[in-house]
């Protein structure tokens, strides 16, 4: 079958993946393994004044027990954040160390202790259980605002005050003599809940070293391995990157929190050398929940400022940005890489804004799904939707009269952005039609008359993706025919084996059976990215796209040699290479056939046919749209009932319009996870984490999720030759704010500006307990 771009394509990889014959990191079975248990700290905050290791050393089937004093003697290196940031007084910002093993005081409850390996699971775990370990615990902190005071208790001697960095954008002086002039300022305090990725794969590793070659393999499930190779070869175990391979195999998940190096991945091949055989460790899922990266949590005071008329003058935001007691290398992300999507897609004229980060006694934030672009979205919607409240203005109105026009591009944000293209308020015009907003108020009084209260909240979306580090791609054609697509980057659920089957079909016009996507080893691909911040679509496509372009220009000169004509008289559409003008044809695979035998070939041209393209635009291009949902509550018991939820998206050319719905379906998903019921809950006497399993922790279920009707208005973007923008992040970036403007406007008519998220029933319904009874009573 031979795919088009825009078709609804079911994924060729899903077969494998949904009977149970996809490969991941616990699936590779290597001779000889060993398996490793991590022993981790009990306390937030503790001295380690002793590490006794010999019980465990005696247990027979113990093979290793490493500790943080092994670590250190070895002299490793740590991973380092590579965007560099400042402190207040202009000096770099603080990056403690973090070795893979502590040896004198730990942080956070997880943070790891020792390493044991044994012949199976279970006698690594029972090792550990003899392991005797004296802490002496110290006070923690848990929340960012309290890290920030003076009496609380400091992580790191060399950062006295708790601040990692103090960052500050956009044009301060602007804002303020905006708000010095403006009729109406609306003002808001919202707190973003902590969340965990959750996957359905967990974290886990498998560390081999091949002592005949001196060299290293990771298996591991990673959506970056050839950042994962540099990282670990060269910042940590001090090697060439030739020495050491990394294979990711499938990847049962990620949203960003894979993305980067964790302590387990060296400590599995520093074991596998000392030990001599591979080691693996899987985690468990309680032991995920509390080492995996974790994000968002910031506190936000957001104000923005009117004119009479409702034009937007000003914003002005101040963030606290809790990062954990390590700054991870991607902990800098969320609080300060997005901040242009304050700006949303309207035509505010000065935006400023303020992050102070800082060390907390709990897990190092990282990116997940979004990464600072929901929170910006989330900050920049709610003032607006209370703004119109404030004011008068009907919501939808309020948005219109800010909104950027489609003919106003290419157009300078108030702040770093510069968006080239989009319709921005045909986009809310179609999403406000699709959910018959104009009906609302009736199902408003309807409800009303049952006893229940209902709310209707939309958003704007705009953020920006892929335009850092590029993306390089191979394409081979052999002998036979048949294709073979080498990217740099790798799936983890979404779908690349599909896209890029649907890309080079419809470029070289064979088709999909006849193309295979090979990727996930750090020796096949030359180079690489990785898949992070709907970039794929855009950088690796338009690799692959470029890479068949030069498989097609070559195969031309074959062609026209074969056929005895001029190079220019030759044409190509649908896999077939034509002679202008005449019957003369020879098809790609044909041409391929001939690309392998040299007396075949015209003089001076290489056997073969594969070429390697790279592309690497670094101009970003701006995904948008509009979300609306319609929700109902229960005032006797706090429940909140979604309804109806409505998408609109400019994700620019489609490549495959059904793994897109599915991309939105799950941010959706995710978002109405974090508005409901996700939040990393921590002790804040203790430092212990009190929502660390799923009986705790309130993933989304199918029975909570609506059904979603979207729409797409694409306006391709000149920013790649396939006009493509990123998507796989647009529906969690809209659904935060998308579905708190709706709790928030159902619960308007009690005199509720605002609730955060999570918004539980207890939540709701204390709310509006409070609204009906001031007084208290």
């Amino acid at each position: 079958m031979k795919f088009a771009l825009g078709q609804a394509v079911l994924r060729t990889e899903d077969p494998r993946l949904l009977t149970g014959r996809g490969r991941y990191t616990d699936d590779f079975i290597l001779p000889q393994l060993a398996h490793a248990y991590v022993l981790r700290s009990p306390h937030a905050h503790a001295q380690i004044r002793a590490v006794d290791i010999r019980a465990a050393q005696q247990l027979p089937g113990v093979l290793a027990v490493l500790t943080g004093e092994d670590w250190a003697a070895e002299k490793f290196g740590a991973p380092q954040p590579t965007i560099p940031r400042q402190r207040r007084d202009g000096s770099p910002m603080f990056v403690p160390p973090r070795p893979a093993l502590v040896k004198n005081r730990a942080l956070l409850v997880g943070d790891p202790v020792a390493f044991v390996v044994a012949e199976t699971i279970d006698l690594a775990k029972d090792a550990a259980e003899r392991i005797a370990v004296e802490y002496e615990p110290l006070p923690s902190v848990t929340a960012a605002e309290a890290a920030l005071l003076d009496n609380a208790p400091r992580l790191w001697q060399e950062c006295r005050d708790n601040e990692c960095f103090f960052f500050t954008l956009g044009d301060r002086r602007a804002v303020e003599a905006a708000f010095a002039r403006a009729d109406h300022v609306t003002r808001l305090k919202l707190v973003f809940n902590r969340v965990t990725a959750a996957t359905m794969e967990p974290r886990g590793c498998i560390g081999k070293w091949d002592d005949r070659l001196g060299r290293f393999t990771l298996y591991v499930g990673t959506q970056r391995p050839h950042t994962t190779r540099a990282d670990l070869a060269r910042r940590i175990l001090h090697i060439p990157e030739t020495q050491l391979r990394v294979v990711a195999g499938e990847v049962g998940g990620s949203f960003g929190m894979k993305g980067g190096h964790y302590p387990e991945y060296a400590l599995a091949l520093w074991a596998a050398r000392k030990i001599g055989r591979p080691v693996k460790w899987i985690a468990e899922r309680g032991e995920g929940m509390l080492t995996d990266d974790h994000d968002r949590d910031h506190v936000s005071e957001a104000e923005l400022a009117l004119d009479r008329d409702g034009h937007f003058l000003a914003l002005r935001v101040r963030n606290v940005s809790n990062i954990g007691a390590y700054l991870a290398p991607g902990g800098i992300i969320s609080p300060t890489m997005h901040l242009g999507g304050l700006a949303g897609t309207y035509t505010t004229p000065a935006i400023y804004v303020e992050v102070s980060a800082v060390f907390t006694n709990t897990t190092s934030i990282g990116p997940y799904r979004g990464s600072g672009r929901p929170e910006a979205s989330y900050v920049v919607e709610r003032l607006i939707d209370n703004a119109a409240r404030e004011i008068g203005i009907d919501r939808a109105e309020l948005r219109r009269r800010n909104t950027v026009p489609a003919n106003a591009m290419p157009f300078k944000t108030g702040l770093v952005y510069t968006l080239d293209c989009g319709e921005f308020g045909q986009n809310l015009d179609r999403a406000l039609d699709m959910s018959d907003y104009a009906g609302f108020e009736r199902r408003r009084d309807e409800a009303r008359r049952r006893g229940k209260l209902r709310g209707i909240g939309f958003a704007n979306i705009i953020e920006q993706t892929s335009q850092a580090q590029g993306e390089t791609v191979m394409v081979r054609i052999d002998s036979g025919g048949t294709v073979t697509v080498i990217p740099g980057s790798i799936s983890h659920g979404q779908g690349h084996e599909t896209m890029y089957k649907i890309l080079l079909s419809n470029r070289l016009g064979l088709d999909e059976a006849a193309i295979r996507v090979a990727h996930s080893d750090t020796d096949l691909a030359p180079d690489g990215g990785g898949t992070y911040a709907s970039r794929t679509a855009v950088l690796g496509g338009s690799a692959a796209a470029m890479a068949a372009d030069k498989i097609i220009a070559k195969a031309r000169k074959i062609a026209a040699h074969a056929m005895e004509a001029a190079e220019a008289d030759i044409e190509f559409s649908g896999g077939i290479f034509c002679v202008a003008g005449t019957d003369r044809v020879i098809s790609l695979p044909e041409v391929a056939q001939a690309a392998y035998m040299p007396s075949r070939l015209p003089p001076g041209l290489e056997t073969g046919l594969y070429e390697v393209a790279s592309f690497s635009p670094e101009i970003p291009n701006f995904p948008n749209g509009c979300h609306v949902c319609e929700v109902e509550i229960d005032p006797e018991t706090g429940a909140t009932q979604m309804l109806r939820y409505t998408v609109v998206d400019d994700v620019g050319t489609v490549i495959n319009r059904l793994t897109l719905a599915g991309q939105i379906h799950g941010g959706i998903a995710q978002g109405i996870g974090q508005a409901f019921s996700e939040h990393l809950v921590y002790d804040k006497q203790s430092g212990q984490l009190l929502s660390g399993s799923l009986m705790d922790y309130g993933l989304p279920r199918a029975g909570e999720v609506p059904f979603f009707a979207t729409d797409e208005n694409p306006v391709p973007t000149k920013t790649n030759p396939l006009g493509v923008k990123g998507a796989g992040e647009a529906g969690n970036v809209g659904a935060l704010a998308a579905i708190m403007n709706a709790v928030v406007d159902a619960l308007s008519p009690l005199g509720v500006g605002h609730i955060d998220m999570p918004a539980t029933p207890e939540k709701v319904w204390r709310a509006i307990s409070a609204a009906r009874h001031p007084d208290g009573r």
